[in-house]
């Protein structure tokens, strides 16, 4: 064996294509680039995504459903909170106001009152709405509510 002997495994080196040097090369003219269009063009680069102007899958896919603009968005506040509000403060009427001074709704928001919890005292209860483990609640404790 002989440095001047030694070659490459069979079929491990391949020559490049030297594209676009005449039609006699058989890789000339449109240099394996097709006949016109956007990729045959310099400058061309694709774009992530793009499927040529139809609706791309990713903006596609999360269409489904849809928002009910009737719907109306209510701050859940449990009777046991109510209690705790009514201990702390001894009140016996909490409505928007007395909610919002303390801390737990905007606003704007509004309102509805949910059964978890125990009542042990007598509370007048402003809301725009109530469970009806809630108003159970509330009435057997001796209280009233009023829907705003």
């Amino acid at each position: 064996m002989n440095l001047n002997s030694l070659t490459p495994a069979a079929g491990s080196i391949k020559t490049r294509k030297r594209i676009g040097r005449g039609t006699g090369s058989g890789l000339g003219g449109a240099s394996t680039k097709g006949h016109k269009g956007q990729k045959s063009r310099s400058g061309y680069s694709k774009k992530v995504g793009f499927e040529g102007g139809q609706m791309p899958i990713q903006r596609r896919l999360p269409k489904f459903g849809f928002k009910n603009i009737n719907r109306v968005e209510y701050k859940a506040i449990n009777i046991e909170v109510l209690e705790a509000l009514a201990a702390s403060k001894n009140l016996s009427k909490i409505g928007l106001n007395e909610l919002k001074d303390a801390g737990f709704i905007s606003k704007a928001q509004l309102v509805k009152i949910l059964g978890k919890g125990a009542l042990t005292q007598k509370i007048d209860v402003e809301a725009n709405a109530f469970s009806k483990s809630a108003e159970e609640a509330i009435t057997a404790a001796g209280g009233t509510i009023t829907k705003l």
